[in-house]
C-alpha cells in the first residue's frame, strides 16, 4: 500500500508539472519569438544581434560565449533564424524550471510530505503527502516569474524612476543570454553547496565512504560553472569572488591546515578562469581615446538610473529580507540560505563599486551579477520557507512534551504561524507584480 501511495505520489506530482512547464514554455516561446520578429521600439531586446551572431554574420558586438548561438544555430538546421534563437532561449529558461524542481523535490520534499501526512493517519483518504509535490512545482515555476516590486501606474516612489532600471529584477526576460546561462548558474552554486560542507576532508577515496565528496561531484561543479562561463560570464563573476572569500577565509581560520583540500578544490576553476581571460582579452581593451579596463566607483553608474539606491534593494529583495529577518538563526544551520545571501551581497558590492572604464561606462554590465544575485537571494529564501514545515513536524516544546493536534496554541505559536503567512505574502506580492510586468513585455510594452 505504502509503494503505491509512493507511485501516485510521483505520478501527480511530475504529471502536474509536466502541464505547468508546457504552459509556461509556450507563453515564454511566444515572448522570445515576438522580441525576435517585433519592431524593437515595441519588444526591445538584443534578439536581433543574438540572430546574427548565430548565422555568423557581423553584429556589431562581441559575443566570446558561445553555447547559447551554438544551440540556436543547431536548430537552425530545421527551423528560420528567428524561431531557431527564440526555441532555444525558450528551452534554456524551461531548463532551469526543470533543474530548480528536482532540487526542490530533493531537498524539501521529504520534509513537506511528513508534514502532509502525520504518523498515525492511516488510510488513503488521510494521506495529503501528494500535495507536497505540487507546492513545490508551484513555486519552483512561481519563481521565474517573480519581479522587483512596484505601485500601480500613477504612484510615485521617491528616487524610483522606473520599474526595472535602477531596481532590477530576477528574471529579465529581455536578455537571452542571461536566460541562457542560468541552469547551468543554478546547477554550479548548487554544486559548491554540496561540497562546502565536506571540501576540507578532501575527496572521498571510495563510493562508499561517508567522509569528504565524490571525485565526481568536483568534476560536475567544474563542469556547470564552465558551461554557465560560456553561456554568458556574469554570473561566474560573482561566484568565483563569493567561493574565493568562502574558501580564502577557512584557509586562514585554520591556519591553513586546510590547505591540500583547498587547492583540490581550486581546481575546478581553471577551466572556467581560462575561459574567462579567453573573454575579456578583447572586452576591456581601450577603445581610441578612450580609458580601459574596470574602475572603482561608489554607486557613481547605478546613480545614473536611481536616486534611491536603498529603496530600490528593498523593492528589489523585499521577500527575502523579511525571510532573513524572521529566520535569521537559520543562517548558522543551512547552508544553502547562508551562502544564497553571501552570494547576494558580493554581487550589490560588485555592481555598487564596480564599473567599466570607456563607453561601456553607462551599460552598467555589473548589473547583470547583481539579477543573479537577486535571483539566488530569493532562491535561498523560498527553499527555506518551503523546508520550514518538515522542519517543524514533530516539534516539541520547552517542556519536552510533543504538541499534540487539537491542542491550544500558545501565543508563540500563533506568532510564529503569523510570521510565516507573512513572508509567503511578501513572495506573493513578487509573484503578482511579476506575472503584471511578464504581460506588460508580452504586450509589446518596454522592459524599463
Amino acid at each position: 500500500m505504502e509503494h503505491g501511495d509512493k507511485i501516485r505520489n510521483r505520478v501527480i506530482d511530475w504529471g502536474f508539472f509536466v502541464l505547468l512547464l508546457g504552459a509556461v514554455s509556450a507563453v515564454t516561446l511566444t515572448l522570445f519569438y515576438r522580441q525576435c520578429m517585433g519592431n524593437p521600439e515595441y519588444y526591445p531586446s538584443d534578439m536581433e544581434a543574438y540572430i546574427l551572431e548565430m548565422q555568423g554574420l557581423e553584429s556589431g558586438y562581441d559575443f566570446p560565449y558561445p553555447v547559447l548561438f551554438k544551440v540556436s544555430a543547431l536548430i537552425h538546421l530545421a527551423a528560420g533564424p528567428e524561431l531557431s534563437v527564440a526555441l532555444a532561449v525558450m528551452f534554456f529558461n524551461s531548463l532551469a524550471i526543470l533543474v530548480t524542481k528536482l532540487a526542490f523535490n530533493r531537498l524539501a520534499l521529504p520534509g513537506l510530505q511528513k508534514a502532509l501526512a502525520p504518523r498515525g493517519q492511516k488510510g488513503r483518504g488521510a494521506d495529503m503527502s501528494w500535495l507536497g509535490g505540487i507546492i513545490l512545482t508551484l513555486g519552483a515555476v512561481s519563481l521565474f516569474f517573480i519581479s522587483m516590486l512596484y505601485p500601480p501606474p500613477g504612484i510615485y516612489l521617491p528616487g524610483i524612476r522606473f520599474k526595472y532600471t535602477g531596481v532590477f529584477t530576477a528574471n529579465p526576460y529581455h536578455n537571452a543570454t542571461y536566460l541562457a546561462a542560468r541552469p547551468f548558474g543554478i546547477l554550479a552554486f548548487l554544486w559548491f553547496v554540496r561540497l562546502l560542507p565536506v571540501y576540507e576532508k578532501g575527496p572521498a577515496k571510495s563510493a562508499g565512504e561517508r567522509e569528504g565528496a565524490a571525485v565526481s561531484d568536483y568534476v560536475l561543479f567544474a563542469v556547470f560553472l564552465l558551461l554557465a562561463t560560456m553561456t554568458k560570464p556574469s554570473f561566474t563573476l560573482v561566484m568565483v569572488s563569493t567561493a574565493g572569500l568562502v574558501m580564502l577565509w577557512r584557509l586562514i581560520r585554520s591556519g591553513f591546515g586546510n590547505f591540500v583540500p583547498t587547492v583540490q578544490l581550486g581546481l575546478c576553476f581553471l577551466p572556467t578562469f581560462a575561459d574567462l581571460l579567453y573573454q575579456y582579452r578583447g572586452v576591456f581593451v581601450a577603445e581610441p581615446g578612450q580609458e580601459g579596463g574596470v574602475g572603482f566607483c561608489f554607486g557613481d553608474v547605478w546613480g545614473l538610473y536611481c536616486d534611491n539606491i536603498p529603496l530600490a534593494l528593498c523593492l528589489a529583495v523585499g521577500f527575502p529580507l523579511l525571510v532573513l529577518v524572521c529566520n535569521w538563526r537559520e543562517l548558522r544551520r543551512n547552508t544553502f540560505f547562508r551562502f544564497s545571501w553571501l552570494f547576494y551581497l558580493l554581487a550589490f558590492a560588485e555592481a555598487f563599486l564596480l564599473y567599466e572604464k570607456g563607453f561601456r561606462e553607462t551599460h552598467f554590465n555589473f548589473s547583470w551579477g547583481y539579477m543573479y544575485g537577486i535571483f539566488f537571494c530569493h532562491l535561498g529564501a523560498l527553499l527555506q520557507l518551503l523546508q520550514a514545515p518538515g522542519q517543524g513536524a514533530g516539534e516539541k516544546s520547552r517542556t519536552g512534551e510533543k504538541r499534540e493536534k487539537g491542542a491550544g496554541m500558545d501565543q508563540k505559536s500563533l506568532w510564529r504561524k503569523g510570521l510565516y503567512v507573512l513572508q509567503w505574502g511578501a513572495y506573493l506580492c513578487h509573484v503578482v507584480c511579476g506575472l503584471f510586468y511578464f504581460g506588460l513585455l508580452l504586450s509589446g510594452e518596454g522592459y524599463y
